[in-house]
């Protein structure tokens, strides 16, 4: 017979045991030892069907392909724009990959693209030796105009977001601000007024502090309602 031992949403350290038996299967950052099935990390346990999954609490982000992330140009060369992923790792922007029109040899990258810009890009390629390829050629990715940009740890990152976008969704809607949320930690959030982003900050803020919390999206909800 098998068995869960713990509860969803627990809070679990590297080596405990999460259930035994083998009609459960081990998920994202979990293993199986014999009949049973250990955590990795420290993290939150989540139950999907038989996937035992865990969502660790701390550490650095991963660059994957089809991530979203907020990358700031620190070089221009010859092809294209180096930019920072708030990783180790860089990125290049290749020329082809920044913009729909044609870009000839002989103009300044500088003039479209400039050392400081903020982008949101996403990730086209990461090779073996973690060298990263990005692409503004796509539906909502874009260089950043105004607002401000906040840095959150990146496993809070699905928290934020919420399941089918329900949390960033909220957000919205109370504040009115146009809100960017990268997989790699950066958030980029533009209102109307400063207040409003500010506001949008907070709330962002109280999600990461009280991710491993239920009922979450009623306590952002209450928040955004008492903070005006």
């Amino acid at each position: 017979m098998s068995t869960i031992l713990v509860q969803e949403r627990a809070i679990v350290v590297p080596g405990e045991a999460l259930a035994e038996g083998m009609d459960y299967l081990p998920g994202d950052n979990t293993y199986r030892e014999q009949e049973r099935i250990y955590s990795k990390v420290l993290g939150l346990v989540s139950l999907s069907g038989r996937v035992l999954k865990i969502t660790p609490l701390a550490g650095p982000y991963i660059p994957k392909i089809d991530d979203k992330i907020i990358a700031k140009v620190t070089d221009i060369t010859m092809s294209g724009w180096r930019v920072d992923t708030a990783t180790a790792y860089s990125a290049m922007l290749n020329v082809k990959d920044a913009s729909s029109r044609f870009i000839k040899k002989e103009e300044d990258l500088s003039q479209i693209l400039a050392i400081g810009d903020y982008l949101v890009v996403g990730i086209i390629n990461v090779t073996s030796q973690n060298l990263i390829d990005v692409t503004m050629r796509a539906p909502g990715l874009h260089k950043i105009e105004g607002g401000r940009i906040i840095e959150i740890n990146c496993q809070k990152v699905p928290r934020v977001i919420g399941k089918q976008g329900s949390m960033i969704s909220l957000l919205k809607e109370k504040t009115g601000c146009d809100i960017t949320v990268g997989q790699n930690g950066l958030v980029w959030i533009k209102g109307s007024t400063p207040e409003q982003e500010r506001r949008v900050e907070s709330a962002i803020r109280l999600i990461e502090l009280k991710s491993h919390l239920e009922g979450l999206t009623e306590k952002v909800e209450k928040f955004l309602s008492e903070v005006q």
